[in-house]
């Protein structure tokens, strides 16, 4: 199978995102090519250290690197700053400099957190990204947000730092449960809602969690996704403009994974407030007849919820402290058609109305 490589250009940084079968091997000549150095700390999680850290550090030390390894527990409610401080401590004990780098081994919580690490140790060293979640791979890996949660909400604490290089093994994904694979699939529906309709249409005619799947198409697909986000990127690097349209689905679904304390997964979560929103927006006539039922059948086809039963109330109150608030109004993402979207800057009043037309309206919870 070739490797895809897709190009990123943003003002701060260009960058390579390497997508492949079996190229976990590659991540130390490409991180030597890259950023340079003499010293790596590695990061990973509680569940990921076992499965690859220890053909990452071979990798890495075989490009003539000093490399040590840094694990916290797994779990988006270690997402949190005390978690950050010990991957800091971490990084001062293995006596890094300026010169050197950050590797992030694992799935969007560890991408986030060894990202702001190095955003914050001596005021910033370089990151590589090594994502070997779906969700990761397409989404988290790509675009430079880092960032922990608080008490009040999702991702409210964090940083953009662009990484030197982005090397997504699909291998890894053979080692993720079912259930975990499948939620990654919220965000590559939000892709394709978002700016694709021919992927979109792969993913009603091919869902990705079929047993049928192949490494060959789930690389195509990944490769898809991070060119629709580079795109957007390269356009709008500190979410300023074009940038936000990326949060389509997710004003609703932070509120429901927050509210559910991130008992749902975040790409669930982003199904859920994807139909939602899309629900509202067609009852409201901000968008096409019939794009509501479009975009719930592709997300039943992959296993993910179309709705959420949590109270109107409480869902409001976690995305009122959405980061994507302004004062008195919220930019929300609406779904116009399959491939088009728009932000409309709503009043909470209006929000409210969107909660109420568009959550709680299907009877099931999935």
């Amino acid at each position: 199978m070739s490797k895809h490589i897709v190009d990123v250009r943003t003002t701060s940084r260009a960058y390579e995102v390497h997508v492949g079968c079996g190229i976990l091997n590659e991540v130390g000549p490409l991180v030597r090519a890259t950023a340079g150095g003499t010293a790596v700390a590695v990061v990973c999680d509680s569940n990921v250290a076992p499965l690859y850290a220890t053909r990452v550090l071979d990798s890495l030390r075989g490009a003539g690197y000093c490399a040590s390894l840094i694990t916290f527990a797994a779990g988006e409610e270690n997402k949190r700053f005390s978690t950050l401080e010990s991957i800091l401590e971490g990084l001062a004990d293995a006596e890094l400099s300026r010169d050197d780098v950050v590797v992030a081994v694992g799935g969007g919580v560890t991408g986030d957190m060894a990202g702001l690490a190095a955003a914050l140790y001596l005021r910033g060293i370089k990151v590589a990204q090594v994502p070997t979640s779906l969700l990761a791979m397409v989404d988290s890996s790509v675009g430079g947000k880092t960032a922990v949660d608080l008490q009040a909400g999702k991702n409210l604490a964090g940083a953009f730092l662009q990484p030197c290089v982005v090397v997504a093994d699909v291998e890894c994904l053979h080692t993720l449960e079912q259930e975990l694979f499948a939620d990654s699939c919220g965000e590559v529906i939000k892709h394709g809602v978002l700016a694709d309709p021919e992927l979109f249409e792969e993913l009603v005619s091919n869902p990705l969690t079929s047993s049928a799947r192949t490494d060959e198409q789930v690389a195509h697909v990944v490769a898809k996704n991070v060119a629709i986000k580079r795109d957007v990127v390269n356009a709008d690097e500190t979410e300023r403009g074009l940038r936000q349209t990326l949060n389509l689905g997710h004003t609703l679904g932070h509120a429901i994974e927050a509210a559910s304390n991130y008992q749902l997964g975040h790409g669930s979560s982003v199904a859920a407030g994807l139909c939602c929103v899309a629900r509202a927006a067609e009852k409201l006539g901000w968008s096409e007849a019939g794009i509501a039922r479009h975009i719930e059948r592709v997300c039943e086809a992959h296993g993910l919820p179309t709705d959420t039963q949590l109270p109107h109330e409480t869902i409001m109150r976690y995305a009122t402290h959405d980061k994507k608030r302004h004062g008195g109004t919220v930019n929300l993402v609406v779904p116009i058609r399959i491939g088009k979207v728009e932000i409309r800057t709503v009043t909470l009043d209006e929000l409210e109305k969107v909660v109420r037309i568009g959550c709680g309206t299907q009877g099931d919870n999935r």
